[in-house]
């Protein structure tokens, strides 16, 4: 029975120190502003399938000055998105989308996606696991609005 406490103590220590995965996970009001909505069309480049949350990036041309620039968005973990139907590649490199979402507070170009839409999903495909909103109402793969940004695609 000493045995049972004895490494149960030193399971439980070793737990408290060792460092996880949960001890730097954030909120969305850590890292994220709601009233920054951002609505951006542009064209994937590279897409993170990983944990804890999956991450993709697509370049953004402003219209009025040419230059293109380079966005991240967050999006809920794996498990979470497939369990909703989303795959490794439902985004596709070189596709041009629609991303509406939340601009982050401390990266003027990263954001957390809310709902993507694509010219494979026309009608917008919701991002589960990230925070909801942001989103104009009737945002379609052919939406040239780009609220937060002068911005259009790639």
């Amino acid at each position: 029975m000493k045995g049972y406490v004895v490494a149960g103590a030193i399971l439980t220590l070793g737990m408290l120190l060792a460092p996880g995965p949960a001890a730097g996970h954030h909120s969305f009001a850590a890292e994220f502003d709601r009233n920054r909505p951002l609505e951006l069309t542009g064209t994937v480049v590279k897409v993170e399938w990983t944990n804890p949350h999956v991450w993709f990036y697509f370049n953004v041309r402003d219209e009025t000055t040419g230059k293109v620039t380079n966005w991240g968005a967050e999006m809920g973990p794996p498990n979470v998105l497939q369990a909703r139907g989303w795959t490794r590649d439902t985004l596709k490199i070189g596709e041009r989308i629609t991303v509406c979402g939340f601009g982050a507070k401390s990266d003027p170009h990263m954001m957390n996606a809310s709902r993507v839409v694509s010219s494979a999903h026309a009608e917008g495909v919701d991002v589960p696991g990230s925070s909801s909103g942001g989103c104009a109402n009737g945002l379609d793969a052919g939406s040239s609005a780009n609220r937060g940004g002068r911005a259009k695609e790639e």
